[in-house]
C-alpha cells in the first residue's frame, strides 16, 4: 500500500508509528532495553545475516528510536534517518563517512565552534584539510573547490552571525562536480527549511535544540536523500563508532516533535516583536536576522526559508565588557549556550560557543566581542522586552558613572 502524503503538522504526530504493532498504545512505548532475545539459534543467525527482520541489540536498532528516525526522514523529505547521542556525533559520523586521509572539506564561512574543533582534529590526525569560504555565488564556490574536495559542509543560517548560504548555488556547483553536500539545519528546523528539497544530499540537526524544544535532551539527527546510502551509514559508521541515541532520549524527542510546528510559529512571532524592539534601541549597533528586510541576504532568506526563525544576533556599543555587563543585568533571560528552548537564552559567542576558534578565524567569521546571540523563547514578549530594556538602561547608567 502506497504511503499517503501528510502535511508536516500531521507527520510530526503520526508518521512512523503503528499502534497495532504496540498493543494499541496511543503514545509510542519506551523500549528501554539493551538487547533482544531470539526464539531459537536459527532466528539469531538469520537476523545477524540480514535474512530476516527483527531487533538484535539497541546499538543496531531500537523500536522507539526507529519511530523517531522514520518521522524525521518524513519531515525532512528524506529516504532515511539515523539518530545519534549528540549533534556532534551526527557531524562526526557524516564527515568520517564522506572523507578519507588527505581529503578536503569545503565549509561555509562560519560553522559551530565544535564542528570547527572536529575539523582541526581531522586535519591534525589524518591530513583532512578544510577551508571556510563565503557561499553566495557559484563563482565563489567553484574557486574554492580543490581536486581533493570530498564534500561541501554548510550551516545556513550560520551560527551565530545568521549569514546565509545560497543553497541553490551550492547545489548547482556540487551537482556538476559530483560532490556531496551536507547542511546543518539546526537553526531553522524542518518546519522552516528543507535543504534536501534544494539539492543537498544530507541534512543534520542538533536535536537538542528546536526538535526537542524543552531543554532536557542531548541528541543528533542525520537525514539522507538516498535510502541505500543511509543503510550503509547505519551498518558502518553508526554501528562501529557507536554514537547512538538512547531509547529514552528518542522517546522524549518523539514527544517534543509533536508540538514542533506550534512552537516554531510562536518562536517566529516572538522573534519578530523582539527584532522591532531592538531596532529602536540606541545601544544596538547591528542586528542579524534573516527576515529583517535590512539583512543583506534577505532575498536568499525568503527564497529558501519559510520564516526567519527564533534566533537574533546583535552587536551592542562597546566590546566584551559591555556585552557581558548587559548579559549580567538580565533577569528573566537566562545566560546559556543552547537554543530552541521554551526559555529565552542569551550567550556571548566569542567567549562561549566559539571560544575554541582562533581569534583570526573568529574575525573572518564575523564574530566580534560585542556580538550577542539571543534565542527567543515562548514567553510573553512584554516580559522579555521589559527585561531587555532594564538591562540596556542599567548598562548605560554604569557607563555614565565610570
Amino acid at each position: 500500500m502506497k504511503k499517503r502524503n501528510m502535511k508536516m503538522e500531521t507527520a510530526v504526530i503520526h508518521r512512523g508509528y503503528d499502534s497495532k504493532l504496540h498493543h494499541d498504545s496511543l503514545a509510542t512505548p519506551l523500549y528501554q532495553t539493551s538487547t533482544f532475545s531470539f526464539a531459537d539459534a536459527e532466528e539469531g543467525e538469520s537476523r545477524f545475516a540480514g535474512n530476516s527482520g527483527g531487533n538484535i541489540y539497541s546499538r543496531l536498532g531500537n523500536p522507539t528510536v526507529r519511530v523517531l528516525e522514520e518521522r524525521m526522514a518524513e519531515i525532512e523529505c528524506g529516504q532515511g534517518a539515523l539518530a545519534f547521542g549528540s549533534g556532534m556525533a551526527a557531524v562526526n559520523a557524516i564527515l568520517v563517512y564522506l572523507t578519507k586521509a588527505g581529503d578536503h572539506v569545503l565549509c561555509s564561512r562560519g560553522i559551530y565552534g565544535c564542528t570547527f574543533g572536529l575539523l582541526e582534529i581531522m586535519n591534525e590526525k589524518y591530513g583532512i584539510t578544510h577551508s571556510l569560504v563565503s557561499m553566495t555565488t557559484e563563482e565563489q564556490i567553484e574557486r574554492a573547490i580543490l581536486p581533493e574536495t570530498a564534500c561541501i559542509y554548510v550551516e545556513t543560517p550560520i551560527n551565530p552571525t545568521m549569514e546565509l548560504v545560497n543553497l541553490e548555488a551550492v547545489e548547482a556547483v556540487a551537482s556538476r562536480r559530483g560532490i556531496p553536500v551536507v547542511v546543518d539545519n539546526t537553526f531553522s528546523s524542518p518546519y522552516l527549511q528543507n535543504p534536501l528539497r534544494m539539492g543537498a544530499d544530507f541534512v543534520l540537526h542538533s536535536a537538542t535544540k528546536y526538535l526537542n524544544g524543552h531543554g532536557d535532551v542531548v541528541g543528533g539527527i542525520l537525514v539522507g536523500k538516498d535510502a541505500e546510502e543511509m543503510q550503509r551509514l547505519r551498518k558502518t559508521v553508526q554501528k562501529d563508532v557507536g554514537g547512538i541515541m538512547s531509547p529514552f532520549d528518542a522517546w522524549l524527542l518523539i514527544r517534543g516533535l509533536k508540538t514542533l510546528h506550534v512552537r516554531m510559529d510562536r518562536h517566529v512571532s516572538n522573534a519578530k516583536e523582539i527584532l522591532a524592539f531592538l531596532q529602536k534601541e540606541p545601544s544596538v549597533k547591528t542586528i542579524f536576522y534573516p527576515f529583517d528586510k535590512a539583512h543583506p541576504q534577505h532575498g536568499i532568506a525568503v527564497k529558501q526559508m519559510r520564516e526567519g526563525g527564533g534566533l537574533i544576533s546583535f552587536e551592542i556599543e562597546g566590546g566584551k565588557k559591555e556585552a557581558q555587563a548587559f548579559m549580567n543585568a538580565l533577569s528573566l533571560v537566562k545566560i546559556a549556550v543552547s537554543l530552541g528552548d521554551a526559555e529565552t537564552l542569551i550567550q556571548h559567542p566569542s567567549t562561549m560557543t566559539h571560544s575554541a576558534v582562533p581569534e583570526k578565524e573568529r574575525a573572518a567569521m564575523g564574530i566580534t566581542d560585542s556580538l550577542l546571540r539571543l534565542s527567543v523563547g515562548l514567553e510573553h514578549t512584554d516580559d522579555l522586552m521589559e527585561d531587555l530594556a532594564q538591562a540596556f538602561e542599567k548598562v548605560k547608567m554604569e557607563l555614565q558613572e565610570i
